[in-house]
């Protein structure tokens, strides 16, 4: 059992978050979750980086980091969208990944273990049309977790980030329904996934079953992934 490590999930409260925090639970890791819903354990906005850090110093040592939280931002062409749109989106997505990392690595680094488990998207890697502030800023997620593998290589804390494929969950209500559908429509295995089945790959990530992958990205795609 692994009852004597905490793990925490930003956007833990629905989607792939929920999911992870179920699946880690389910070792025996305790869990926490972070989101603006009040169903999480604590409701911070992952923009604010006072506040996380806040928050860290309040929950004290943690082992593991999954950094769920996400928005769609603007799902319309990029000529149409604005500089507004696309602050939020980098806000949220990418530095809200940042801020997370900087507020709950140091402690892992220092203590010689850890576990950190980005979510990507494969639109990091092929840029869905429709969906250009989503995909750069999921591609910037992929090139921090790359770089931070690399920087903590030697200090016993692991940095692995997952690319999804379109799934099951509530981010998709957020996204043009034609977008959605050619993006679906790209999955060789004709379906989307569920998020248990993306929960098992970060709870594997998060496990001491990994001790030599880095700085790596783990598509989870249904056969969408071509390179």
């Amino acid at each position: 059992m692994n009852s004597h490590r905490t793990a925490v999930i930003t956007g833990g409260a629905s989607g792939l978050g929920a999911a992870a925090a179920v699946r880690l639970n389910a070792d025996g890791i305790r869990t926490l979750t972070l989101d603006l819903a009040e169903t999480a354990d604590h409701q911070v906005d992952i923009t604010d980086e006072a506040a996380l850090s806040a928050l860290a110093d309040l929950i004290g040592p943690v082992d593991i980091l999954v950094t769920s939280a996400g928005i769609v931002g603007p799902s319309k062409p990029l000529l149409e969208t604005t500089t507004a749109e696309w602050q939020r989106t980098i806000d949220v997505n990418l530095f809200g990944t940042i801020s997370a990392i900087r507020a709950f690595a140091p402690g892992m680094v220092e203590r010689g273990w850890g576990r950190i488990v980005t979510i990507a998207s494969m639109a990091g890697k092929d840029g869905n049309p429709g969906l250009s502030a989503y995909s750069a800023t999921k591609a910037g997620v992929i090139a921090l977790t790359k770089s931070l593998g690399k920087e903590l290589a030697t200090t016993g804390v692991l940095v692995n980030s997952i690319a999804p494929a379109v799934i099951a969950t509530p981010l998709n209500a957020a996204t043009d329904p034609e977008v959605l559908a050619h993006i679906t429509s790209l999955i060789p295995m004709k379906r989307v996934g569920r998020p248990e089945e993306v929960a098992e790959l970060i709870a594997w990530l998060c496990s001491d079953a990994v001790s030599f992958s880095t700085g790596a990205v783990y598509d989870i795609s249904g056969g969408r992934a071509t390179y």
